[in-house]
């Protein structure tokens, strides 16, 4: 049987035994057209086509512009299509078994313009609930000031303790966190973060819950949780008039997107900072002691430097 009469009795294969929807079926003759095209170049049956073949013809759809998960979902199509050749003892193995599709490059997640990050920051709900209002300045001003994650954000108790998570120590300004793979790091922590969390200490110690070991609480005492800040930082950014939601990790990525846009010389202190668990230690990057990293915190961030 030739080329076209494998590829139909396999359309009839998937339309009436697996009873795949004629959608679906109208996707696979589209992928099995693409096949048979490109062994028809390379003069090859589709019985006889190889791993190496199937290789070059992902390369070639990459490097015309196809998405990676375009590629995938063709290469399960061809996936199928060997498969059901192999039980019909027409091919001694499946060519596209191991080959995989390019993986998209990850996009980086939106950062704000430094005015726009600033402006969020300075942002003041003069009509919110004092208690609210605080709280929710402290959240900012740690999230963009220190690059924390919202899980390390939540987690901080009020004081130091040997059972707390993360706290800050505010007269040596540093951020305790736990972070990824449970792996303690220490930020530094600008002079506006510093003013922000001491008045909603003060904010705090007023109020019912002042006892909770949570640095930051909701209404009835209980710790914050990630989804409350997401909320927050949304409704916040939206009253600030800012055109974009503004979320947790945003923050994270425009403190460190600012740092870089001051000096690039602070890549390795930026790392530092963030606590990302895949960087490679090196001799420079192990000489960075923790006041080198302040000082250089102090130097670049926006929230730091204004007066």
């Amino acid at each position: 049987m030739d080329d076209a009469g494998l590829v139909e009795r396999y359309l009839e294969h998937v339309r009436v035994e697996k009873r795949l929807a004629a959608r679906t079926v109208e996707l696979y003759a589209l992928d099995l057209q693409k096949l048979s095209e490109n062994a028809a170049k390379a003069g090859v049956e589709l019985t006889r086509v190889q791993n190496a073949h199937v290789r070059r013809w992902v390369a070639q759809m990459n490097s015309g512009g196809r998405s990676g998960r375009g590629i995938a979902l063709i290469l399960s199509g061809w996936r199928g299509f060997y498969t059901w050749l192999g039980r019909e003892g027409l091919v001694k193995s499946n060519p596209i078994l191991d080959v995989k599709a390019p993986r998209a490059p990850k996009p980086l997640p939106k950062a704000l313009s430094v005015d726009e990050a600033v402006q969020f920051a300075e942002f003041s709900a003069e009509t919110a609930d004092p208690w609210l209002e605080a709280r929710d300045v402290a959240i900012v001003e740690l999230l963009y000031g220190c690059g924390l994650r919202v899980g390390e954000l939540v987690g901080l108790d009020a004081q130091a303790s040997g059972t707390a998570k993360g706290w800050i120590d505010l007269q040596a300004g540093e951020a305790h966190v736990l972070g990824k793979g449970s792996k303690r790091r220490t930020v530094p922590v600008g002079r506006k973060a510093i003013e922000a969390v001491r008045q909603w200490l003060d904010v705090r110690a007023a109020g019912p819950h002042a006892q909770q070991a949570a640095l930051f609480t909701g209404r009835h005492g209980a710790r914050l949780s990630a989804q409350a800040v997401w909320q927050r930082l949304k409704q916040r950014s939206l009253q600030a008039g800012l055109a974009t939601p503004v979320h947790p990790h945003m923050l994270r990525h425009s403190f460190a997107s600012h740092l870089l846009q001051s000096s690039g010389d602070l890549a390795r202190a930026v790392q530092k900072l963030l606590g990302h668990a895949n960087i490679g230690t090196t001799q420079v990057y192990t000489r960075l002691d923790f006041q080198h990293l302040a000082k250089a915190y102090d130097a670049a961030h926006p929230r730091a430097k204004r007066k």
